[in-house]
C-alpha cells in the first residue's frame, strides 16, 4: 500500500533519507495524470505537490485516508484549506526553505530591467548597435516598492539595502509596532506607494482581495517609466492592462513568474510577443538547486512527522 504519494519534482534524495519505512510514490509527471493519480490516493496518507495539482473537494474525496497535504513552496492557493480542514487533513507548507531563491530573482530582474542594456541581444544579433538606447539606469539610489511585506519581500528588502537602493512597504497585515519596520518606510495605503516607487514588486497570494490588485486603475498610478515585478501569484496583475502600460511606455518594464494561465500556452503568452522591456520566466523564481533541496527535505520532514503522529 502506498503512503505517500508525489505528484510533481523534487529532489528524490529526501524521499530515501527521510522517509524510510514509508511506501512512496514518486512521478514528477503525476500531476498531469489525473486518473492515475485518484487510483494512487485511495489507499495514501500523505500527498505532496508542488502548485499545479488541485487539492479540491473531487482529490480530496479520491483520498479518503489521507491525513496531511506537504506543499513543496508556501503558496497554497491550489489547496482548499477548508475543505482540508474539515477533512482534518494537515496541511504543511515548506515556509522559509525558498525565501532567498524568490527574493535573488525579484533583484536580478529589477536590475536588469532598470539598467536595460541586457534587453539588447536580439538588436546586437541583427547586426545594430544600439549603444545610446541600452544606457539605463543605475539600482542606487532608486525606491523600491514591495506590496505585501512577509519574508520573502523583507529577504528582498534587505538585498536591495545593500545596492543602496530605498525600500518603501505596503501591508495592512503587519502591525505598525513590528520590528521589521525598523529601516524599511510604512505606507499606510497602497496608493501611497504606487507613484513613490521605481520599482513595485508584488508579495501577495491570490485571493478575492488581491484578484488584479495590480489593474489599469492601479498602473496609472505608477511612475512613469517605473518597472513591475511579479513573482508572487499569477491573478494579481491584469496582464492585458499591464501590456497596455508596457505599450504605451508608460511603464519602463516588467519581469512576470507567474500568470493568469499557468502554464503559459503560447496563444496566454501572444500578448507580450513583440515588447522588448519584458522578462518572463516559468515561475520558477523561488526554484534554485539550493532551494529545491531545501525544500525537499522541509516537505518530507514535515510530511513524515504528521503521518508519525506528531504535528
Amino acid at each position: 500500500m502506498t503512503d505517500i504519494v508525489i505528484s510533481e519534482f523534487m529532489d528524490e534524495k529526501y524521499i530515501e533519507e527521510t522517509a524510510k519505512g514509508y511506501d512512496c510514490h514518486y512521478d514528477p509527471n503525476l500531476v498531469d495524470k489525473p486518473g492515475e493519480l485518484k487510483v494512487l490516493l485511495e489507499n495514501a496518507r500523505a500527498l505532496v505537490v508542488r502548485n499545479r495539482t488541485q487539492v479540491n473537494q473531487e482529490l480530496l474525496i479520491a483520498a479518503p485516508k489521507l491525513k496531511v497535504v506537504g506543499r513543496l513552496g508556501v503558496g497554497l492557493d491550489n489547496i482548499d484549506l477548508t475543505a482540508c480542514d474539515k477533512r482534518g487533513v494537515v496541511v504543511c507548507p515548506a515556509t522559509g526553505a525558498n525565501d532567498a531563491s524568490v527574493a535573488e530573482w525579484v533583484i536580478t530582474s529589477l536590475m536588469i530591467l532598470l539598467r536595460g542594456a541586457f534587453l539588447s541581444t536580439p538588436q546586437m544579433l541583427a547586426g545594430k548597435w544600439p549603444r545610446e538606447q541600452s544606457m539605463g539606469s543605475e539600482t542606487a539610489g532608486k525606491t523600491l516598492g514591495l506590496i505585501g511585506f512577509g519574508r520573502i519581500a523583507r529577504e528582498t528588502a534587505s538585498r536591495a539595502k545593500a545596492l543602496g537602493m530605498e525600500v518603501i512597504a505596503y501591508d495592512p497585515y503587519v502591525s505598525a509596532d513590528d520590528p521589521c519596520w525598523q529601516d524599511t518606510r510604512k505606507m499606510d495605503r497602497l496608493n501611497e506607494l504606487l507613484p513613490l516607487a521605481d520599482v513595485v514588486s508584488l508579495h501577495v497570494p491570490l485571493s478575492e482581495a488581491t484578484h488584479h490588485l495590480i489593474d489599469s486603475e492601479a498602473i496609472s498610478q505608477m511612475k512613469p517609466g517605473s518597472v513591475l515585478i511579479n513573482a508572487a501569484r499569477g491573478g494579481t496583475v491584469d496582464e492585458k492592462a499591464l501590456v497596455e502600460a508596457l505599450s504605451s511606455n508608460h511603464l519602463g518594464g516588467a519581469a512576470l513568474d507567474v500568470f493568469e494561465t499557468e502554464p503559459l500556452t503560447e496563444s496566454a503568452a501572444a500578448r507580450f510577443a513583440g515588447l522588448p522591456n519584458v522578462v518572463l520566466t516559468p515561475h520558477i523564481a523561488g526554484i534554485t538547486a539550493e532551494s529545491n533541496q531545501r525544500v525537499s527535505q522541509v516537505t518530507m520532514k514535515n510530511v513524515c512527522r504528521v503521518l508519525e503522529g506528531s504535528t
